[in-house]
């Protein structure tokens, strides 16, 4: 579980970089501009929701509940 939400986030982490070489600064809410603003709000989420799932699971093996 641990291997497989460090390569999620790798992954979400490479479609952020990824879209922000779509971003047209001057455009940011046109075209393919949005899209890619889109994208990386959505990369976003999942490494935070990664990030909780990992401490929700840390807290769970603490507590013995494992």
């Amino acid at each position: 579980m641990k291997i497989f939400s460090y390569i999620l986030m790798a992954l979400a982490a490479g479609l952020i970089i990824f879209n922000a070489t779509k971003l047209d600064l001057s455009h940011l809410f046109e075209g393919e501009s949005a899209v890619a603003v889109i994208c990386i709000l959505a990369a976003a989420c999942v490494i935070l929701l990664l990030l909780i799932l990992r401490i929700s699971k840390q807290i769970e093996k603490r507590n013995g509940k494992a």
